[in-house]
């Protein structure tokens, strides 16, 4: 009985490891064979009426996982070929790096272009690329190699300025090379003359990873850093509210105890940290190594903030680890006696920039903030939800910043390198659409933790708090995606600030945050030199070194329909249109986003429909191979609570779900969209494997099992009324179902908590809405009824 409780229990701590955010980089596309329809072709199901569909016979996820991770799952993909369709992302397996970047970097819409415009349009299937310039790589994989080439620098296309790469073809016995993305004819630097051999390729070939690479870093030259200095190592500012409630929930102190055990990455021994308080003035504090106190000083002109002192504020957290020490114990003792609860938010970041700006360094600010910022001073919101504005012209408004102020904040802090984190602990609306804009547009993370209560929820606060200290993150960082003749990037969608129409730039980038470029064409493109794409990030590493990583990818290019979409990719179709859906709704009204959505997904199956399938009747309806789960997962989309108006649904969860979703990589917006439904009643004890997930749909769930529900964010324990005792016993060490409490009990597995819900009791309202492929409570259709609505839409474009 103890080895279950014990295998259980690891078992749990397991799968919650893998289906959190952050899981890692997995990986892409495969065939799943229907009643008439032949494996690998096309999914077709006849006489369309919701009557007589059978959810078993409509195309399944979970299916459609299952298979590409039993055609690819653990081998070596090797991304040697150009236009090559990656694994999906939630197969396993090990990416070799050899021309091309690896998918867990760069994933496309599709990986075959049209050859024009026009074609485009027809097929309405957005062209794009979801780039994640720092994604992690798992230890079985090879890590970038970094090529310095002195004083010289990179070796760039003098005309495009694109960097050196395999897509570069050596010319004239290696004197010279043309370049692969605008054709100019370009001299070898002398000193990286090489001979070419029979084939006309250099022989040291190989030995470059900028030649036979997708993806490397450069060390970059004084030419690349501001003010052509070398750049200061960045610092890391933690900034405490300190108002009534937070001292009063212990939260200062959980903080306080929890910053004391900041131990320091291997990398970022050259970190500095400083320390601010504030509740409506903000205090600095000098931790000196050579004081045997640490000093206060109070800023209290809110309005026009100044850093009060220089010396002594950033120190070396080593060196000053007793005087810091000695503060974080102060800090609660000092305020325990508090009665101010308003606050001020702006001004805070304010100073933390200054701050960075002052040290000449790039960095991260840490706020801990709980409460709406209604104290006097730049920034000031008030309480402006309103749900009266639902359903009208006037919602879009909720998503946008109440005041200007926060979006020229934002922009200060990105022109300064100034990345900001927000951790809010909420017990009622503090308005996150004006909060965390500046974290949105610096490359930050927001983490929200409602209703904050020290006993449950500071394992997942303290473990978000370690794991972001120690992120790989590139600070400083400004991207430029180059391509090839004929088409070029038009929009980007991300944490991101763009000050022009080509540079993207962030305050920081790390491991999980992915900007989402679409592109068009501006002439005809060539079926033999194909589509290429080069993304540059610029950016200061930990350390204080300024580096180039460069990531590269080639496409074909085809003027057959069929084509584009036997290449498509529907995790990264569905992490576009929700990016664009999710920026669109701060100008239309929701009804026409969801609209165009609606639209787009019957356009896209319809121009499949009409010029890629052998014919057959109209009532049936079919779906090409890459897109057949494209219906249920839009469907997912449509009915998140960003997209639905419905006053049960408070306006700063949407708010932070748009956040969230702007920032996210495909992994992770597979995984948000379409929940990971796992059986544990069916665990194997003998064997390590985790049971396949189920479909997220009621019908999967039985009286007499256990369920894990997982999307990233939210996790919950469904129990069916007759799940066996001694799976109850060895999870809660009660004799039965009835004796389960689900208000004392969070189980607590990798520090997540995980929301115990008892079959036909009240929490189980909650726990439905994440069962995507059913009707919504809030009124959002089945899987079943948005396939029957496609279809009709289809039907009514081929008439």
């Amino acid at each position: 009985m103890l080895k279950l409780i014990t295998e259980l229990k690891y078992f749990i701590s397991m799968v919650i490891c893998n289906c959190t955010a952050n899981y890692g980089p997995q990986m892409a596309g495969s065939q799943l064979s229907y009643p008439g329809a032949f494996p690998g072709g096309p999914t077709q199901f006849s006489g369309l009426q919701q009557k007589k569909l059978d959810p078993d016979s409509i195309p399944s996820p979970i299916q459609v996982i299952e298979n590409d991770k039993a055609s690819r799952g653990g081998q070596i993909y090797a991304t040697n070929t150009r236009g090559q369709v990656p694994p999906l992302v939630t197969t396993d397996c090990i990416i070799q790096d050899q021309g091309h970047a690896s998918p867990r970097y760069i994933r496309c819409t599709t990986y075959c272009f049209p050859t024009s415009s026009d074609m485009a349009k027809q097929t309405h299937i957005p062209l794009a690329a979801v780039i994640q310039p720092f994604a992690i790589v798992p230890q079985n994989e090879t890590p970038l190699y970094v090529v310095n080439h002195g004083e010289t620098g990179p070796i760039r296309c003098n005309r495009c300025k694109a960097y050196m790469c395999p897509f570069m073809q050596f010319i004239e016995d290696g004197r010279r090379y043309q370049c692969g993305f605008c054709n100019c004819i370009n001299d070898v630097p002398p000193f990286f003359f090489q001979h070419l051999d029979h084939i006309g390729r250099r022989v040291d070939h190989y030995e470059r990873p900028e030649l036979s690479l997708g993806s490397y870093e450069y060390v970059a030259t004084l030419d690349y850093c501001r003010n052509n200095k070398p750049p200061n190592p960045p610092a890391y500012i933690f900034m405490i509210d300190v108002s009534y409630r937070n001292i009063n929930s212990g939260l200062v102190k959980l903080i306080c105890e929890e910053l004391k055990t900041l131990e320091e990455q291997e990398e970022s021994s050259a970190i500095r940290v400083g320390f601010v308080t504030y509740n409506k003035v903000l205090h600095f504090f000098n931790v000196k190594s050579n004081l045997a106190q640490p000093q206060m000083m109070v800023v209290s002109d809110v309005g026009e903030v100044f850093v009060p002192l220089l010396d002594g504020f950033l120190v070396d957290f080593q060196e000053s680890r007793s005087v810091v020490n000695n503060l974080l114990d102060q800090i609660p003792e000092m305020f325990a006696d508090t009665n101010e609860s308003e606050t001020i938010f702006a001004p805070v970041i304010q100073a933390g920039m200054e701050a960075l700006k002052a040290a000449e360094c790039a960095g991260k600010l840490f706020i801990f903030h709980s409460s709406l910022p209604t104290a006097e001073a730049p920034g000031k919101l008030r309480n402006r939800d309103d749900k009266k504005l639902l359903n009208t012209d006037k919602e879009k408004t909720l998503f946008q910043p109440q005041v200007n102020y926060y979006e020229t904040l934002a922009r200060d802090c990105v022109a300064n390198g100034c990345c900001v984190n927000l951790f809010l602990f909420p017990n009622q609306y503090v308005d996150i659409a004006s909060l965390g804009l500046v974290t949105m547009y610096t490359g930050g993370t927001l983490y929200k933790y409602n209703n904050f209560q020290l006993s449950s929820d500071s394992p997942q606060f303290l473990t978000d708090l370690r794991k972001d200290i120690e992120k790989k993150t590139g600070f400083d960082a400004i991207m430029r995606v180059r391509t090839s003749t004929g088409f070029r990037a038009t929009d980007f969608f991300g944490a991101i600030y763009m000050n022009n129409t080509t540079d993207v730039e962030m305050a920081a980038v790390d491991c999980d945050k992915a900007v989402t470029v679409e592109f068009k064409h501006d002439d005809k493109l060539n079926e033999d030199s194909g589509a290429l794409i080069q993304c540059a990030v610029l950016y200061t590493s930990i350390s204080g070194q300024r580096r180039l990583r460069i990531h590269n990818i080639g496409l074909n290019c085809s003027s057959q329909l069929a084509d584009v979409y036997k290449t498509c990719e529907t995790d990264a179709l569905i992490n576009f249109f929700a990016k664009s859906a999710f920026k669109a709704i701060l100008s239309q009204p929701l009804k026409t986003v969801r609209e165009i959505l609606v639209n787009q997904t019957a356009h896209m199956l319809a121009c499949y429909r009409k010029n890629c399938a052998s014919p057959s009747a109209v009532s049936q309806l079919i779906l090409p191979d890459a897109m057949k789960v494209l219906p249920v997962y839009m469907n997912c989309l449509l009915k998140s609570c960003v997209l639905v108006s419905r006053p049960e649904i408070p306006t700063d969860e949407r708010a932070y779900h748009q956040q969230l979703v702007m920032a996210m990589g495909v992994a992770d917006t597979q995984l948000f969209f379409y929940p990971q439904l796992l059986p544990i009643h069916s665990l194997d004890l003998k064997s390590d494997a985790v049971p396949a997930a189920v479909r997220c749909s009621e019908e999967r769930l039985s009286e007499g099992g256990a369920f894990i529900l997982a999307n990233g964010l939210s996790m919950f324990l469904w129990l069916g009324v007759s799940t066996p005792p001694e799976l109850i016993q060895g999870l809660f060490n009660v004799p039965s179902f009835a004796h389960i409490s689900t208000e004392a009990t969070l189980i607590y597995a990798t520090q997540r908590p995980l929301m115990i819900v008892k079959q036909r009791e009240q929490p189980e309202i909650l726990f439905r809405q994440f069962l995507v492929e059913d009707k919504s409570i809030y009124g959002g259709a089945s899987y079943v009824d948005f396939l029957c609505c496609v279809h009709r839409e289809i039907c009514q474009l081929l008439n």
